[in-house]
Parts: C-alpha cells; structure tokens; sequence
C-alpha cells in the first residue's frame, strides 16, 4: 500500500472536470501501485481515515495521476479543497457489477446494448455507476433510458452527458 499526505486541489475552468476537487497522485506512487502504467486504474484505500474502494485514478501526465473527490467523500472527512489529508492507496482489482436494470434495458435495443458491450470496461462501469447513484427511481429509470439512448446513437459518456447539457435535459 502506498502512503502519502496530500492537499484537496480545486479545478477552475478545465473542461469536462471544471469544479472537480482532486488529489494528486504524483508519479513515484502511481508507479507503485501499478509500475509502468499510464491509463486509468481503479485504486481502493484510505483517505484520512474514509475507506474509499472503485475509485478510477486519472492520468494527467508525466506519470502523475488525479483521484477525484467527489462530495460524498468530502463530507465523510470534513474537508473542503485546500485542507491536507493522509492517503493510503492500493490497486484495486474486484470487479465492478453493471447494474442489471441497465442490462436489461440494453437488450431491448440490439445496437445499443452491441455498442455497450463493445465498450472498455471502465466506460461500461461510468455508464452503470451513473445509473446506481441515481437517488429515487424516478431518475434511475431516465437515467437508464439516457444510457439506452446514448448506446444507440454511439455517445461515449461524456459525450452523453453533454448532449443533455446541451438539450438542457440533464437528468440529475
């Protein structure tokens, strides 16, 4: 497991992850968690003393990476961007279960669930995790049909979620 104190950094205006608070994972542990890789990879760990499990690391160059910290795990250790925080962090290989709804669904539409299947397994896992985090089931089940709709028409996930930003028919 690697180890290290890092601080809660905050995006201004960077695209697809404006707003997005984050940890640096600088080179030297990215590459002992996985050695001579460059491509996203799900991590599981501590941070502060939140277990953290599933969490896709990003790569943003030179070997250094990006952990996202998303609200819920704020809340959890009581910080906000720009607090110091201890992390220990390991690879995390437990295979992430697609939401069988969202199966279901797909097999209704042949193209779709083709275009779904065919994806790697981290973009297969946005798709499915965006659905299961759905709050009510009024907006699993648009969110489901957004993801059936997407697959149809070949969007990758962020390209999904800007089409509906764009229509201004987000589904939160």
């Amino acid at each position: 497991m690697a180890t290290f104190t890092a601080v809660l950094e905050k995006f201004g205006d960077k695209g697809e992850k404006t707003g997005w608070t984050y940890i640096n994972v600088p080179a030297k542990v990215a590459s002992v968690l996985k050695p001579g890789n460059k491509k996203t990879f799900r991590v599981k760990g501590l941070i502060d003393s939140h277990q953290i499990s599933a969490i896709a690391i990003v790569p943003m160059g030179n070997g250094n990476f990006i952990l996202p910290v998303n609200a819920g795990m704020r809340k959890a250790i009581k910080k906000i961007h720009g607090a110091s925080v201890k992390v220990a962090l390991e690879t995390d290989t437990t295979p992430i279960k697609i939401s069988e709804e969202l199966i279901e669904c797909l097999q209704d539409d042949p193209d779709a669930e083709k275009y779904f299947i065919g994806l790697p397994p981290s973009h297969r896992n946005w798709y499915s995790n965006w659905v299961r985090e759905a709050k009510t089931d009024l907006t699993r089940s648009k969110r489901i049909a957004a993801v059936v709709k997407a697959c149809s028409l070949q969007l990758n996930f962020g390209e999904m979620i800007q089409h509906y930003r764009d229509e201004k028919k987000l589904i939160q």
